[in-house]
C-alpha cells in the first residue's frame, strides 16, 4: 500500500453515488488519510472525493441514447483511464453502471490494481456473455440481492452477498405535519409520490403520462415529485416547465424517502426506488418507459418474467407493474384507486413487501463490509 493510499471509485448514476457517499467515511474509519478519485456526482465531492469526471456529464439510458452520446462519453471514459495509469490507486471500487464499469475493470486488471464490484449488472436478465469478463477482471463481486450470489457462484465468480445498504437506513424521523409545513402541503389530503426516474431522460418519458394520470384522480389528493441531486439546474427548470399551471397540485420535493414514507401511495419508474419503497412498505405501481428502438430489443434479449426487482425476488408479481405501451394515464389512475382506497388490497400488498425487505437485510452493515474487503484486497495495513 502506498505512503496515502489511493481508491479510484466509479459511480456513475444516482444511486450508485449515494452508496458511495456513504463508502467514503467508512473507508476512512478503517483508513483515516485515504484519498479517492474518479467518476462521481456532488454527494462524494463534498467529502472529498476529487471527481476527474462528473456523474452527470455522463448518465444517459437506453440504446439510443447511448449510441447518441458515444463520442462524449468515450471522451470521458479516456480520462478515467488516464487518471487511473497516472495515479496507479491502491484499490478500485465500480459501482453498477456496467457500459463504463466492465471496460473499466479490463483497465484496472492490466496494472494490477484490485478491483471490487459493489452492486450487480443485471447480468442475469440479460447480456449473459459478460459473465466472461467479470470472472477475468473482477476480484470480488459484492451482490445486493440475495439470488444474485448463487448466480454468480455458478459462473466461476467470487460473489458475496452483502445485504441491500437501503435496508440498514432507518425509516425518516421528520413528521407528517414537519413534511407538511416544510412543503406547503395539506396534511388532510392523500399524498401521491411520482418517481420518474433520477435521470432526466427517464423522467422525459415518464413524467408526462404521471401527470395525466393525476388529472384524473380525484382532487383530494396532492402529488409529490422528488428529484435526484444528480439532475442539473437545466434539468429541473425543464422539469418545472413540464408542471401544468393549471389542474392536479405536484410539488418539486428534495426526498424520495420521506416522500414514500409519508404518501399513501405511489408510481415509482423502475429502479432502486422501487427497493426504497418496498422496504419502506409504500404500497406502489412500477411503470417504466424508454424509446421505441431500445424496447423492441429488449422485449428480445430480456430474458426475466418480470421487470420490477420487488415482483423479481418474490417470484411472482407483488406489486402492478405498467411498462411501455401498458403504462397509460388511464391503466396507472385504475391501479392507484385500489391502492388508495381498498384496505384488502393494501394490506396484501404491504405485507408483501414486508417479506421482500426482510430477504434484503444481512447480519453486518453492507457498507461496512464492502469497505473491509476493500481493506483486504489493498494489502496488510501500513
Amino acid at each position: 500500500m502506498t505512503t496515502r493510499p489511493k481508491i479510484f471509485i466509479s459511480a456513475g448514476e444516482a444511486s450508485g453515488e449515494h452508496y458511495a457517499a456513504q463508502l467514503i467515511p467508512a473507508i476512512r474509519k478503517l483508513v483515516p488519510d485515504a484519498e479517492f478519485f474518479g467518476l462521481g456526482g456532488q454527494r462524494m465531492e463534498a467529502l472529498g472525493f476529487r471527481r476527474i469526471v462528473r456523474a452527470e456529464d455522463v448518465a444517459v439510458m437506453g440504446i439510443t441514447e447511448i449510441i447518441r452520446h458515444i463520442p462524449h462519453i468515450y471522451g470521458e471514459y479516456r480520462k478515467l483511464k488516464a487518471s487511473i495509469a497516472a495515479e496507479h490507486p491502491d484499490a478500485a471500487i465500480l459501482i453498477d453502471f456496467p457500459d463504463v464499469n466492465l471496460s473499466l475493470a479490463r483497465t484496472l486488471h492490466g496494472l494490477g490494481i484490485p478491483v471490487i464490484y459493489f452492486v450487480s449488472p443485471q447480468l442475469w436478465a440479460w447480456k449473459k456473455y459478460r459473465i466472461r469478463r467479470v470472472r477475468r477482471y473482477v476480484d470480488r463481486m459484492l451482490v445486493i440481492f440475495p439470488f444474485e450470489e448463487s448466480f454468480y457462484r455458478d459462473h466461476g465468480v467470487k460473489a458475496t452477498f452483502v445485504g441491500h445498504p437501503l435496508a440498514e437506513i432507518p425509516l425518516p424521523s421528520i413528521s407528517r405535519k414537519e413534511f407538511a409545513d416544510q412543503y406547503g402541503l395539506d396534511p388532510s389530503k392523500s399524498w401521491v409520490g411520482l418517481l420518474p426516474g433520477s435521470r432526466f431522460k427517464e423522467i422525459r418519458l415518464n413524467l408526462p403520462e404521471m401527470i395525466e394520470a393525476a388529472s384524473q384522480l380525484h382532487p383530494s389528493c396532492e402529488f409529490l415529485l422528488p428529484l435526484a441531486p444528480t439532475l442539473t439546474p437545466e434539468h429541473i427548470d425543464q422539469v418545472r416547465a413540464m408542471l401544468p399551471a393549471n389542474g392536479p397540485r405536484i410539488i418539486l420535493v428534495d426526498d424520495a424517502r420521506t416522500t414514500l414514507y409519508h404518501a399513501r401511495a405511489s408510481v415509482v419508474a423502475s429502479g432502486t426506488a422501487t427497493v426504497e419503497a418496498a422496504l419502506i412498505g409504500n404500497p406502489f405501481i412500477v411503470v417504466y418507459r424508454v424509446s421505441k428502438v431500445t424496447y423492441s430489443v429488449a422485449r428480445r434479449v430480456v430474458k426475466v418474467p418480470y421487470v420490477a426487482m420487488v415482483n423479481l425476488i418474490a417470484g411472482r408479481e407483488v406489486v402492478p407493474e405498467l411498462i411501455q405501451d401498458d403504462f397509460t394515464a388511464a391503466n396507472v389512475v385504475s391501479h392507484l384507486q385500489n391502492l388508495l382506497c381498498d384496505e384488502a388490497v393494501r394490506s396484501r400488498i404491504q405485507a408483501d413487501l414486508a417479506k421482500v425487505g426482510a430477504s434484503l437485510h444481512s447480519a453486518r452493515s453492507p457498507i461496512e463490509q464492502v469497505a473491509g474487503i476493500t481493506m483486504e484486497l489493498m494489502g496488510p495495513a501500513r
